[in-house]
């Protein structure tokens, strides 16, 4: 059996009530680096760093079964692993813990409504930013390729104005949040962020 859980953004707080007794059941827990080291319980003998997918697929198909728990940061059901599993292995052999999204926990933290929001992600894609900004709110999982300045330029060219909300580090001690336009994002390094467009 392959248990998806979600740990949420990253502070063990904000992991929803139950996740723990998948974890300390598993015979395997399956993470990042720095997913496994969130749980210190659990005996580095049952710990697997988290491999490349087809060498994973290989692992679980050999190993099912096993209770395997595969951790999955957020909510494995918005652009996380869980998507991944349920499409390649048996519904009756796959059980997937919810959890609180970056973006979700952005939102909260902002006091915005989700209401009627768009979600989508960058991660080893290109979104179409004609479709995005016809929407008055998104919410969107970055990565290091189209991060927020990238978003801040794609808007430029449209002649488009957006307020844009940069979380970076969400729920973790070193926690960053900035508010910005499409003229006032910075072209540095962001640290692992999500983005909140609004209309402004």
């Amino acid at each position: 059996m392959i248990i998806v859980v979600g740990i949420g953004p990253g502070d063990s707080a904000l992991r929803l009530a139950g996740t723990e007794k998948y974890i300390e059941r598993a015979d395997t827990v399956i993470g990042s680096t720095r997913q496994l080291a969130a749980f210190p319980q659990v005996p580095q003998a049952k710990k697997k760093v988290l491999p490349h997918l087809t060498e994973l697929q290989d692992y679980l198909q050999a190993n099912m079964t096993k209770q395997i728990v595969l951790l999955a940061s957020g909510d494995p059901l918005l652009y996380g692993i869980g998507t991944w599993v349920s499409k390649h292995f048996p519904a009756d052999q796959v059980k997937i813990i919810p959890g609180i999204s970056s973006i979700q926990y952005l939102f909260h933290q902002l006091q915005l409504s989700m209401n009627d929001c768009y979600l989508t992600s960058s991660h080893g894609r290109q979104p179409d930013f004609d479709f995005l900004l016809r929407h008055e709110k998104v919410g969107m999982v970055t990565d290091r390729y189209l991060g927020p300045y990238e978003i801040a330029q794609e808007i430029r060219k449209r002649g488009q104005h957006r307020h844009i909300y940069v979380g970076e580090h969400l729920s973790y001690p070193d926690e960053r949040i900035s508010k910005y336009d499409e003229q006032t994002v910075e072209n540095r390094d962001y640290g692992m962020n999500v983005v909140i467009i609004t209309n402004a």
